[in-house]
């Protein structure tokens, strides 16, 4: 490292902090803003309160990255220029590369920031938080409610298709962690009903394989025509061969952007084997969170051409442009995803797309630099 190198990353680097403890405390307000009225409602105290926020900041942390470092190198670079410091190093025969050769060593390293986000701090806040969450709730229910509707999750369906069982539960509650008014149906190769089993209640045996029906009956078929066998009621039935969780049954109608990457990851397992259209929406989600790894060094390449676009030229001008182009990127993730959703794409590529666009069209830029 150089002088230059030195004088480059001290400007940037503090810029870089400010802006992004100037974006955090705005993440604050945003947090406070969407959730603060329920978890009130669900007697949230200062402490409970706070440590939510605590939580759930981390799984924004890999968005405002890419937008920290856009601005604050808009700012640093711009500023350089209009100070005619990177004139005078070009006009020493530095390269554009080589100046701002720093500046690419950090975007590396802040690609490898985002991997770690999204694959493990991400992932923690997003379940931690929605866990934190979920005790609240529980907490403020239990006080007017019985316990099997607090937490309750209505008309809960799961169709197992590998292991031929078809589920519905009425509801199913996460603090009490059972269903209740089960109906699981085994179905043959053909898919036909063979066996039905109802009950009022059914758990899945914490410690090993199984669930256990409470209160029901097992309702015999007779596959090729249908017609009912024998029915036989039953207290207390214990079926160690059901080894479904509930955990997933309950991802299936969750939106993707309320989802970890562990969970998706589970999800898109559990829907490629059904074959369900679903997956598609899930599988964008995935490798689009894998994709944005490389954010930092897209943003890079699109910032420094407009923040050295000239003295003469207002910089605003060049911060409205990048910025243009950084929302054009998810213009361009939007619209993939759609191709994706509609088959034209496969889901991998469709998240690839934009990032390969703006890195073409920042290669671009580069190539008009004098």
């Amino acid at each position: 490292m150089n002088t230059f190198d030195r004088h480059l990353l001290r400007e940037w680097l503090q810029i870089l902090g400010l802006v992004l403890a100037a974006t955090c405390g705005l993440l604050v307000v945003q947090i406070l803003y969407d959730d603060f009225p329920r978890l009130r409602e669900d007697g949230a105290r200062g402490g409970e309160l706070w440590g939510y926020v605590g939580v759930r900041m981390p799984s924004y942390l890999s968005v405002v990255l890419p937008f920290a470092l856009l601005v604050s190198l808009l700012y640093v670079l711009g500023t350089l220029h209009r100070a005619n410091e990177l004139t005078a190093m070009r006009a020493a025969g530095v390269g554009f590369l080589r100046l701002t050769a720093p500046v690419w060593v950090v975007g590396a390293v802040c690609c490898g920031v985002a991997w770690w986000l999204n694959t493990t701090v991400a992932p923690w806040s997003v379940e931690e938080s929605a866990a934190l969450s979920d005790r609240l709730e529980f907490r403020h229910e239990a006080k007017t409610l019985t316990e099997d509707f607090v937490g309750a999750t209505k008309s809960v369906a799961f169709d197992n298709a590998r292991a031929g069982r078809m589920w519905f539960f009425n509801r199913y509650s996460r603090f009490t962690q059972r269903g209740y008014g089960v109906s699981v149906s085994e179905l043959d190769t053909a898919r036909r009903e063979t066996r039905r089993i109802v009950a009022a209640e059914a758990w899945p045996e914490p410690g090993k394989p199984g669930w256990t029906f409470a209160n029901g009956r097992e309702l015999t078929f007779a596959p090729d025509t249908g017609e009912f066998i024998a029915d036989t009621p039953f207290a207390r039935k214990y079926v160690a061969s059901y080894h479904e969780d509930p955990q997933l049954m309950l991802l299936i109608d969750r939106k993707p952007i309320d989802l970890s990457l562990h969970e998706l990851r589970r999800l898109i397992d559990y829907l490629e084997t059904e074959h369900s259209p679903k997956a598609v929406d899930y599988e964008v989600r995935f490798f689009g969170l894998v994709a944005d790894t490389l954010m930092p060094l897209i943003v890079i390449a699109i910032a420094i051409p407009f923040a050295v676009s000239g003295v003469r030229v207002n910089p605003a001008v060049g911060a409205s442009k990048s910025i243009g182009l950084f929302a054009l990127y998810y213009v361009l993730a939007n619209l993939s995803g759609s191709l994706a959703r509609t088959g034209v794409v496969d889901p991998a590529i469709a998240a690839w797309l934009p990032n390969v666009g703006m890195a073409l069209l920042a290669a671009g830029l580069f190539a008009r630099l004098r």
